[in-house]
Formats: structure tokens, sequence, C-alpha cells
């Protein structure tokens, strides 16, 4: 049987997707050191040893939601100008773009989110956990649990994929990075929202940047 904990191992040991672990150990009858050689022969498990390659070219994508609600200008940098230049890595940098658009990430990994934010934010899960009856000691391994979903909402690497639920983004990141064997760096990306802290009605972007995609 392939436990989640299984799939975490091999994930964190390789920085191969989800999806990807899932399978090599299943073909791998769930042993580990077989899947990550399977991983390695299809040549996912090197996204995590190029992440140290000097990446300096690359793409500055702007993408302009249909109505000019949303805009994002996002930099995504690649090794090679040739790289830079192919229609698939331009169609990986809009997907990054359209996704910061429908999901509006605050921040870009976890380290990039300031201490006194997450201070604050425990203490509110704290108080929370405190709120719903559990013991303090409870409480505490509680926050911990609840701050990582505060990271996969926020954090743009740690998101879900909006085109596909089952990767997060640092997981199609990587999966880019196995196809044209060059480092990928999402260096920097800003988000405007026509109208935004100003009081106005609230839509599904995510739904709708999504469907003017298809």
């Amino acid at each position: 049987m392939i436990t989640a904990a299984m799939v975490k191992e091999l994930r964190e040991s390789t920085g191969a997707g989800i999806m990807d672990c899932k399978g090599a150990l299943q073909e791998a009858e769930g042993n580990i050191e077989k899947a990550t050689e399977i991983l390695r022969e299809k040549g996912l498990a090197a996204a995590a040893k190029k992440a140290s390659r000097i990446a300096t070219e690359g793409l500055v994508e702007s993408y302009i939601h249909s109505d000019g609600r949303i805009g994002v200008l996002l930099e995504v940098n690649c090794e090679t100008d040739f790289v830079a230049k192919t229609d698939e890595f331009k169609t990986f940098v809009r997907d990054i773009a359209m996704h910061i658009a429908a999901m509006n990430p605050k921040y870009l990994t976890k380290k990039d989110v300031p201490q006194d934010v997450i201070d604050k934010e425990k203490d509110i899960l704290r108080a929370q956990a405190l709120n719903e009856g559990k013991p303090e000691h409870i409480a505490d391994k509680i926050v911990e649990g609840r701050i990582n979903k505060y990271y996969e909402d926020n954090c743009l690497l740690e998101q879900a994929f909006v085109k596909d639920s089952d990767n997060t983004i640092q997981d199609v990141v990587n999966a880019e990075i196995a196809r044209i064997g060059e480092n990928i760096n999402i260096r920097r990306f800003v988000r405007f929202e026509r109208g935004e802290g100003l009081e106005k009605r609230k839509d599904d972007f995510a739904e709708e940047v999504l469907g003017q995609a298809e």
C-alpha cells in the first residue's frame, strides 16, 4: 500500500511532483530506493540539483484579464536565451502568470512571509483552537498544522496549480526543469486588481480567469 508518508519522503528527497512520486512508488511496489531510481531515469529528480545553477535569462510576462480588472507582471529566469524563446517556455510562464491572476498569492515563498505576519497568524489560530475547547498542548500542535495551510493559501510556490490541483507550483516548476534540462527560477511578480483596497463586489476570479484560458 502506498501511503502519503511514503510519497512525502520520496518527494522531499527527489524534488519530484506528488503524482510522479506516487506513480514511481506504485511501479516500484513501495520500494523507496527503486522509486528514486525510476524518477532519476525520467529526469525528474534532477530539478533539485539544478537549483544552484545561475539563471539570468528568461522572460518578463504580462497577463491582463480580458476585461482589464486584473493585471500581472512576472519575471521567470532560465539559463539560456534559446530556451527563453521557445513556445513551450513562453506557455509555461504565461500559465504561471495566469495562476497568479487567479489565485492572488501574497508571497513567493515561505521565507518571504514576514515573521510578524506569521506570529500574528499563529496567535489567531491558537485562539481559535482554544475556543474550540482544545487543551493548550494540543492547540500548539494544531497551530503548526494550520500554519502550513496559511502557506499553501498565500505563498505562490506552495499553492496548488490552478490548472492541475494535484500539483503545486513548485511541482510544476520542477517538472519544467526536468523537461528542459535547465534551472528555472520564478524571481518576482506583482499583481494589480482594479479598485484594489476599495469596497467592491467580490467575484470568483479563479474560476473566471481559468475559463478565459480555455
